[in-house]
């Protein structure tokens, strides 16, 4: 058996002794994927970058409508979750005559095609997060209570999970177009 003190905290650090102690139990009897798929028993129907795209500008209309418009919105299989990266967000710039114009990109990893659609606004809703606020600060964290307000619940959740794959490396919810 793993040691799950040397693998699996990456994702659940700063977390009390007590609530690892319950993962820790949870990861022993194997019952982490169980209880993700019976609190979220299906995954979200947001299957292109295209449908993504207009997840995000929906989120956006409703809650940041004065923000900087999002230019770019698509699922990024090159984002790896060992670099603590579920979602970026992005400035690019480009010099266009004697002006300098800016576009926002937001990506999310691909592993958060085939989750609970609780999880992939968690992380739109931090992204989003990210075009009025740059830091992870008191402030970013109210505008993502703002935007979900069980945000932290399910930011602790996604960490469960992804502590889960870590430890067993199988997917909760795995899509049918995701087959071979």
């Amino acid at each position: 058996m793993k040691s799950v003190a040397t693998v699996q905290w990456k994702f659940l650090q700063g977390y009390p002794p007590d609530t690892l102690a319950q993962v820790q139990q949870m990861l022993d009897g194997q019952r982490t994927g169980a209880w993700l798929l019976k609190k979220y028993p299906t995954a979200h129907g947001v299957r292109t970058d295209r449908a993504l795209y207009d997840y995000v500008q929906g989120l956006k209309a409703e809650h940041l409508r004065g923000a900087e418009p999002v230019s770019k919105v698509a699922f990024d299989s090159k984002l790896q979750i060992v670099q603590h990266a579920l979602g970026t967000h992005t400035t690019v710039s480009r010099v266009q005559g004697s002006k300098l114009k800016a576009k926002r990109e937001i990506r999310i990893a691909s592993l958060f095609k085939d989750c609970p659609p609780e999880f992939l606004k968690m992380i739109v809703v931090h992204e989003l997060a990210h075009l009025r606020e740059r830091n992870h600060d008191k402030a970013f964290y109210q505008l993502c209570t703002y935007m979900e307000p069980a945000y932290h619940q399910l930011e602790f959740e996604v960490r469960l999970y992804l502590t889960h794959l870590d430890a067993v490396g199988t997917r909760c919810w795995a899509a049918a177009d995701s087959a071979p």
